[in-house]
């Protein structure tokens, strides 16, 4: 579990580090738009007030304080799960960063009312409209890790 948090840890404060440089130092939240390697990386404020491309996103107040509670319930569901049946190295690395970029995303909203989305990623004559973050990097590839890593303990708890 030491690794899980550690991961988790780390995940988290890239993430809020990352959003915090973007958005207040660069000052994204007033430029819009900062070309990184066009036409490849962009930075494009984008604040998502629902779920991934903006879906549920019309209610917003209620749909913050929703999503937040469906996070922290996540998050919980699969810290019962590896107590449970622990998956081994990789799991708990890949559950460490599913764990910190949920509670990423839950800062944003509890500090901002959104999910402060920054990365934009094009090529090849496709304009790609939509952004993401580094939580939402870390989520994906915590749930791909947990769907692929079955509980098999390579050591005492994994950590």
């Amino acid at each position: 579990m030491k690794l899980l948090w550690s991961v988790a840890a780390v995940t988290f404060v890239l993430d809020q580090l990352t959003k915090w440089l973007v958005v207040h130092v660069m000052g994204l939240a007033q430029k819009g738009e900062i070309l990184v390697f066009p036409p490849f990386l962009q930075f494009r404020m984008a604040w998502n007030y629902g779920i991934n491309f903006g879906l549920l996103s019309g209610e917003r107040d209620t749909t913050r304080w929703v999503l937040i509670a469906v996070a922290i319930g996540i998050v919980l569901l699969v810290l019962v799960w590896l107590r449970r049946d622990p998956p081994g190295r990789m799991g708990f690395v890949s559950a460490g960063l599913l764990i910190g970029g949920a509670v990423g995303n839950v800062i944003d909203r509890l500090l901002y009312g959104a999910v402060a989305d920054f990365l934009n990623m094009s090529c090849c004559s496709i304009n790609n409209p939509f952004a993401f973050n580094v939580a939402d990097i870390a989520i994906f590839a915590g749930a791909i890790g947990l769907a692929l890593m079955p509980g098999k303990p390579e050591g005492k708890n994994g950590s």
